[in-house]
């Protein structure tokens, strides 16, 4: 019997690109976002979206991990700063902590994500807005809540790499390789001489 014509369909994954927060803050931002009542919070890494949920082919994933390691050999480490909250609404259903510093970088990075030429490209729903979801498509006094109460969080870290995330059958992001700068190109908007910020945040 010959099985060598045979194909085998692999199906696809759903994938997205981020930048974690780092702990605390990640931890800490996740449960508070749990104490809203969002019953994502737990299964979403607290993270600042690079590309956001993107169906592809499970075959494509050498390409998209060799496409993003190019990505992240040519940026380099770069301050993050979040502070204050926003919100999308009434667009999206959305509160958000605010990226103070570093949304440029951000920016940077996820057009190239996305480049033409990768294996990534793609549209999206939305123009491109660097953030920390802390509510989504919760009722509304509770995420009034959650605008009110991070309207004074403050955090920064020093930013030096982001990872690709699988979404699991559960609904759980999990991450399947982080990607480290490799400090050979400039970052627009972030000045050679910047020093990382490694800031104390309060979380109040």
């Amino acid at each position: 019997m010959d099985h060598g014509t045979e194909e085998i369909d692999v199906g696809t994954v759903t994938l997205g690109v981020s930048i974690a927060v780092p702990e605390p803050y990640g931890t800490l931002i996740q449960d508070r976002r749990a104490g809203f009542g969002d019953p994502a919070a737990h299964g979403i890494p607290t993270h600042v979206t690079l590309l956001p949920p993107t169906e592809v082919d499970a075959s494509a994933l050498p390409a998209i991990e060799a496409h993003l390691a190019a990505v992240a050999s040519a940026s380099r480490p770069f301050p993050m700063r979040l502070s204050g909250t926003g919100t999308f609404r009434p667009l999206s259903p959305v509160v958000f902590i605010q990226v103070v510093e570093g949304a440029s970088a951000c920016t940077w990075l996820q057009k190239r994500v996305r480049d033409s030429s990768g294996p990534l490209v793609r549209e999206l729903q939305f123009p491109y807005h660097p953030h920390v979801t802390v509510a989504h498509g919760i009722a509304e006094e509770a995420m009034d809540r959650a605008y009110a109460e991070l309207s004074e969080y403050g955090a920064a870290w020093s930013c030096t790499s982001f990872a690709l995330y699988e979404q699991g059958a559960d609904a759980v992001w999990r991450k399947l390789h982080e990607y480290a700068f490799g400090g050979g190109g400039e970052i627009s908007g972030v000045p050679p001489q910047s020093t990382p910020a490694d800031r104390p945040a309060s979380l109040r």
